[in-house]
């Protein structure tokens, strides 16, 4: 079996940017995804240049159309569910039953959000119940906005959402828990505070207009912010020996570096920052210290003369 110079797990913007940037290093590159990204309900993406305001959808078609240009790079659908170190490299296995090897490995499989209990949540995540103010907060600026949350994250999402509207409810899902200094925050900036239970977001076709509360009342909105727990999409890293950090991230260098030697990790399942820009230069990055790597090794592409 020849192995690949690198297989990457996760095609979307991190995995794409490292296939380019590996592509135009003349590396051979299989990057596997299974279609499954998080962003998949989010009608538009935000706060990327040359593409604001574009469909992930078609952000991802142009992506994978401009990757495979590269002829070193080759894309296919498929979910890994296994992978072991081994002699000069990692070899991994998908649900198919295919084994692939490579040099390196570089997962890009990025973080699944664990859904509110909430009848309603799941279908306007993404759409109208939102987690990132820098991606979507500009949409929504001015608006009636709720904000779903308690104790110190409600402290922190009302300080920062606060920024693009003055018209916020807080909806804190049962009794609040704030400091004396907090509750005087939001006093001070006149934020409702509703703590009644939430019995469900009212919405069409996941266009949220109102939270109703266990006591019958409708609480219109036009959009909501909501922090929720997180997970590793993939179990790889844990398998492969990746340290996690107290977060559940991957501990990762600035250059997508783990503790396990020629295992790079980039993209969400690293950082905080989960936005398209941030993925993309994490995906870039981490590609051109594996190319480093290579070189450093000794392993060198096989150069072929473009055709005039």
């Amino acid at each position: 079996m020849n192995p690949y110079d690198v297989i990457i797990v996760g095609g979307s913007n991190a995995g794409l940017s490292a296939a380019m940037t590996l592509g135009r290093s003349l590396r051979h590159v299989l990057v596997l995804d299974n279609n499954q990204p998080c962003n998949r309900q989010t009608p538009h993406s935000h706060n990327f240049l040359t593409r604001d305001g574009e469909t992930p959808a078609a952000m991802a078609a142009i992506a994978r159309e401009q990757v495979l240009h590269y002829p070193t790079v080759k894309l296919q659908t498929a979910t890994v569910v296994g992978a072991t170190a081994v002699e000069d490299g990692f070899e991994v296995t998908t649900a198919a039953g295919q084994v692939f090897q490579s040099r390196k490995l570089l997962l890009a499989t990025g973080l699944k959000d664990e859904m509110l209990p909430i009848p309603g949540f799941a279908e306007c995540w993404g759409i109208s119940v939102l987690h990132c103010p820098y991606c979507h907060g500009y949409e929504v600026h001015g608006q009636k906005i709720g904000l779903l949350a308690n104790g110190n994250m409600a402290a922190e999402l009302v300080n920062l959402i606060y920024n693009w509207s003055r018209d916020l409810v807080l909806f804190t899902n049962g009794p609040a828990d704030f400091t004396a200094e907090q509750a005087a925050i939001m006093h001070a900036r006149n934020i409702q505070v509703v703590e009644m239970p939430i019995a469900e977001l009212e919405h069409h076709n996941g266009r949220l207009y109102a939270v109703r509360t266990t006591d019958g009342a409708s609480h219109a909105l036009e959009a909501a912010f909501a922090r929720v727990p997180f997970r590793q999409h993939s179990d790889l890293a844990a398998k492969l020996g990746c340290t996690l950090t107290d977060m559940g991230l991957i501990q990762a260098t600035e250059f997508g570096e783990t503790n396990v030697p020629g295992l790079f990790a980039a993209g969400d399942n690293t950082t905080l920052m989960r936005q398209v820009a941030s993925a993309i230069a994490n995906g870039s990055k981490a590609a051109a210290w594996i190319n480093k790597e290579l070189i450093q090794q000794g392993i060198y592409s096989q150069v072929v003369a473009l055709q005039e």
